[in-house]
């Protein structure tokens, strides 16, 4: 991570008080970034950890994406040095039950950010941050570590909206931000994230937590599907040292990347359920759900050979490091303890392994 890009950097974070938006809002809040926070009205959990945010360089906007008018104001008035685009439905199970709610938030809400970057002065970097489930599954029978060139594609609704939000992206790069000189942007993917703080429905170690910690059976679908499962401190390093080459170089305007774990991390879903279960203290037992409520791509594996070539990025946590730390940051939650303690911990010791592992 480098800390020197951001120091006093307005930052504007859309989707910032999701699971993935509050590790980088606490990230960058850590380096000294100003955040400008985008999100729909917070949860219990989520004004919990923006309460003990309260004091901190941080301004919070409660509103819906899909307001281009509102989102288009936000901008223009903070002028932000930085956009990091995350807002979005991001669970598979709901866009099945929720198709139109999700198109109208992936795909618009991001349509929405576009066109207000047209009316943008100041010099900006953009993230869109969409998903390994934007690309098309060719063959099933084996794993494709698929690149930022292939074909993009999605069944689901979910996956759909994510390649679609990948295609309005370059849109509206080649149609009108190309020509904008202030403006660097670049779209991407990262793997299946985990982490502490995830208390999403429908995804395997907030599921596990929820059923283990009122020692329940926790009860998983597709157990021999494939996933690329990476750390989110992993993840974020990698949209961090892309922004910051973003900020020194207009080379890779336009472009898009790849980030995910080492080929030894991308295991199936039962590998990840018992790996968490050996790192969970108490009771917890593991059962196979039998009847499937909705159709899910079974092998999902990404290339990362272009961040790692162009950026010198890597991952740096393996898969047993990435479980241990998740389960570690829910033990010391349901332990009562300081919530923002624990994510800077973690990220404290994270930018001691970036330190390590140059």
């Amino acid at each position: 991570m480098n800390i020197s890009s951001f120091k006093n950097k307005k930052v504007l974070i859309t989707g910032h008080t999701g699971f993935k938006g509050l590790w980088l809002t606490i990230t960058l809040l850590n380096y000294g970034a100003k955040i400008i926070g985008v999100s729909l009205k917070p949860n219990g959990f989520q004004k919990k950890v923006l309460k003990k945010l309260k004091n901190k360089n941080i301004k919070n906007y409660f509103f819906d994406i899909k307001d281009l008018s509102e989102i288009k104001k936000i901008i223009i008035r903070n002028q932000p040095d930085y956009i990091f685009h995350l807002a979005a439905q991001p669970i598979v199970s709901v866009s099945v039950k929720k198709p139109l709610e999700t198109w109208k938030t992936n795909l618009i809400g991001t349509g929405n950010l576009l066109e207000s970057l047209r009316f943008l002065k100041k010099k900006c970097f953009i993230l869109i941050i969409t998903s390994d489930k934007c690309y098309e599954i060719k063959n099933k029978s084996r794993i494709t570590y698929f690149k930022e060139t292939d074909s993009l594609g999605g069944k689901d609704p979910y996956s759909a909206s994510k390649a679609s939000t990948e295609i309005i992206y370059k849109s509206y790069f080649e149609t009108y931000l190309k020509f904008k000189k202030n403006l660097s942007i670049c779209s991407v993917r990262a793997g299946n994230i985990i982490g502490g703080g995830d208390w999403s429905k429908d995804r395997i170690i907030p599921d596990c937590v929820r059923s283990w910690i009122i020692k329940k059976n926790i009860y998983i679908r597709n157990p021999n599907f494939v996933r690329p499962w990476q750390h989110i401190l992993d993840a974020i390093n990698g949209y961090l040292m892309l922004a910051n080459t973003m900020s020194k170089t207009n080379k890779f305007n336009g472009h898009s990347f790849n980030f995910g774990p080492e080929k030894h991390s991308i295991k199936t879903v039962n590998q990840l359920s018992k790996k968490f279960q050996y790192y969970w203290s108490g009771v917890s037992k593991i059962k196979i759900k039998k009847n499937k409520q909705f159709s899910e791509t079974k092998t999902l594996a990404l290339s990362i050979m272009k961040a790692k070539q162009n950026l010198n990025w890597k991952p740096l946590l393996n898969f047993d490091e990435s479980v241990s730390l998740t389960a570690d940051w829910y033990r010391k939650y349901y332990k009562n303890l300081n919530v923002t303690d624990i994510y800077l911990e973690q990220i404290n010791h994270f930018k001691k392994l970036c330190r390590l592992k140059k």
